[in-house]
């Protein structure tokens, strides 16, 4: 029989929980902060989380001793620490985009005179894996390696959900939504699901100012030995550089590149050289 110090105890114990997980949230926002600022002293985390100032320094002191952070006690601020290179290296190995895989992409940046992609499933998310770009064709931003996110706006985004599954599809758009970035940004299912049959016939994906304005983007899927779609090459260009004849050799270019990965996931192999 439950008494009343049992229902105590209990409430102590998600109290815990409850407490822990504040902790852990804010530990995390002071690392976000201060990687966002570029160092950021205890003041300045406190006044910009509204968390208490010795709440503040006590959490990022905590992050100096597991070397998450550095204290650079001279100018009263701390920074990133090193520990943090150790897990992005670690993020990137677990990603894990071989090298054959890498000289195709920039193999594609070479020849289309643009910034190339390549994409991958991580989980229930469509992740930008690598990218080769150059000053004069840069990435568009925020594609970087870790962009998981606006997958109905972008090229890359659509050619994978177009290989998905419609539940799949509808578990995707129930967690990331269908949210407007531009002015052309599809918003609509019954227009994203028109679009995606047409992306699925012809194998490429166009996105044409619906996730930067003024930038086009074109993409091809991956495809493994039983022929699903399990990532996709891609490219970006200014849309005034885009013209029909320009789109022809890109599509040309994008079946090429995704032709050749996918050898590489099938065989191990591409353009006749062992992985």
């Amino acid at each position: 029989m439950a008494t009343d110090d049992d229902g105590d105890r209990a409430r102590g114990r998600t109290g815990s929980r409850d407490a822990s997980v504040q902790t852990v949230e804010k530990t995390l926002a002071i690392l976000e902060h201060v990687a966002h600022r570029g160092g950021a002293t205890a003041r300045d985390v406190s006044e910009a989380l509204g968390y208490p100032l010795p709440t503040a320094y006590r959490l990022m002191q905590a992050l100096v001793q597991s070397d998450y952070l550095v204290h650079l006690r001279a100018e009263h601020r701390f920074e990133l620490g090193y520990k943090l290179d150790r897990l992005g290296l670690s993020l990137h190995r677990q990603v894990g985009v071989p090298r054959p895989v890498r000289q195709e992409v920039a193999r594609l940046h070479e020849q289309a005179d643009a910034a190339a992609y390549f994409a991958v499933y991580r989980g229930a998310d469509v992740v930008v894996a690598h990218v080769v770009d150059s000053p004069a064709r840069p990435r568009l931003t925020p594609l970087s390696f870790g962009f998981h996110e606006a997958a109905h706006a972008t090229a890359f985004g659509k050619i994978m959900l177009a290989g998905m599954t419609p539940e799949s599809v509808d578990q995707y758009l129930d967690v990331h939504g269908m949210h407007r970035l531009t002015d052309s940004t599809m918003t609509s299912r019954d227009e994203l699901d028109a679009h995606l049959a047409m992306v699925a016939q012809r194998g490429i994906a166009w996105e044409h100012e619906e996730f930067v304005p003024g930038m086009t983007c074109a993409a091809a899927g991956v495809r493994n030995q039983a022929g699903m779609i399990v990532g996709a090459v891609a490219i970006s260009a200014p849309s005034e550089s885009v013209d029909a004849a320009r789109e022809r050799r890109l599509a040309h270019q994008l079946r090429d590149a995704s032709n050749q990965v996918s050898r590489y996931y099938r065989s191990g192999r591409v353009r006749g050289t062992a992985a």
